[in-house]
């Protein structure tokens, strides 16, 4: 997560170099976004990350010599305040399970319009969670299918107090802190607060793993689309 005031540094991660070009040029047109490194290869991606210790990395999935799923599980072992967003033109399950699995903070489609990009390099760089919209409900209803948590952090539910458990819901529906805040009338700093809180309590390494107990609980039902 980055201190106020100082610009996102951002490291663009793709095979394909007219791809980084157009991402470069998008990052930009925003004054609070610097990239500071580009790569081909996961290989390549990992060595420059420990060098600019970027705050967000933009991962692509399929490249040679090592796929972004790998790049990804390897650079956050090594530099762990790095956010991974995985940037593709594939939407399968596998590769999004695989991507969040690894310890992605998000996952976009390259087709996303230049401000949803903008924004989900923000969101991650303040440590919330992202998913594209078009497969939020089916990743999660996957993993409620083939569940990476226990069922057995539900008495956590107990534990957390009535504001927690709004913030908690919210949470579940894919709201930001930001958002959170703006719901709830209160200062971005104590949603953090209760977002640290809620995650302690249950039990969850991050906010997809909130999300999915949401699910496991009966919090969502799987019909509902947790971006409402």
């Amino acid at each position: 997560m980055t201190e106020a005031g100082d610009k996102i540094r951002v490291m663009l991660v793709d095979d394909d170099e007219l791809v980084r070009r157009g991402l470069r040029l998008i990052l930009s047109s925003d004054p609070a976004l610097d990239v500071v490194a580009e790569a081909e290869d996961g290989d390549v991606a990992l060595r420059r990350a420990a060098h600019h210790r970027p705050d967000v990395v933009l991962m692509d999935v399929r490249m040679p010599h090592m796929d972004g799923i790998t790049a990804t599980r390897e650079l956050i072992a090594h530099v762990p305040d790095a956010s991974v967003l995985i940037l593709t033109t594939f939407e399968e399950d596998e590769y999004v399970l695989g991507a969040l699995r690894a310890g992605a903070s998000g996952f976009l489609l390259k087709r996303s319009t230049p401000e949803e990009l903008l924004r989900a390099v923000h969101v991650v760089a303040d440590g919330d969670a992202l998913l594209s919209p078009t497969v939020t409900r089916r990743v999660i209803e996957r993993f409620v299918k083939e569940p990476a948590v226990s069922a057995a952090a539900e008495p956590g539910l107990a534990e957390l107090t009535p504001r927690e458990l709004e913030v908690f819901l919210l949470i579940a529906r894919g709201r930001s802190n930001r958002e959170i805040g703006a719901e709830l009338t209160v200062e971005e700093t104590t949603v953090k607060s209760h977002v640290r809180n809620v995650l302690m309590k249950l039990g969850a390494r991050d906010r997809i793993q909130a999300v999915i107990l949401a699910y496991e609980y009966g919090a969502i039902s799987p019909g509902e689309h947790p971006s409402r």
